[in-house]
């Protein structure tokens, strides 16, 4: 069962964790990702998977700079723990959501400000920020 839950319940009672994925209707890459996407999001009944297409969902998304497709989102809350382009196979996807969700909340935490980068991230793709102001 993909998206167990609607953007406005995810926006108004966030779970800990979401994973976004920033793509575009007219990319084919993300046509082909989307059904993986969908079957991974059920592994994880615990997490808020969320669909974004940046064009029609610009009116809350239009800030995000995506320079590439697929450009995946991993928060822990408010914190953003990945913001980029990742290769179009979902196993890779799991790894990287796995690998930051063995982290202790305060890791998490520290974690997303221990570089420039990172420090980035958290206003240029901090995707609860955006539903939130929607």
């Amino acid at each position: 069962m993909p998206y167990q839950r609607s953007v406005d319940q995810i926006a108004s009672e966030p779970l800990e964790f979401l994973v976004a994925c920033l793509c575009a209707q007219w990319c084919d890459t993300c046509c082909a990702y989307r059904a993986g996407f969908e079957a991974l999001s059920a592994q994880y009944p615990d997490v808020d998977f969320l669909w974004v297409d940046i064009e029609d969902d610009a009116a809350w998304a239009g800030d995000f700079d995506v320079e590439n497709f697929p450009t995946i989102v991993i928060q822990r809350q408010d914190s953003v723990l990945y913001a980029g382009v990742m290769l179009p196979q979902h196993g890779h996807l799991q790894r990287q959501f796995d690998t930051l969700r063995r982290q202790a909340p305060g890791e998490s935490r520290d974690y997303a400000v221990a570089t420039a980068e990172r420090r980035g991230w958290q206003a240029d793709f901090n995707v609860r920020a955006a539903l939130r102001g929607r």
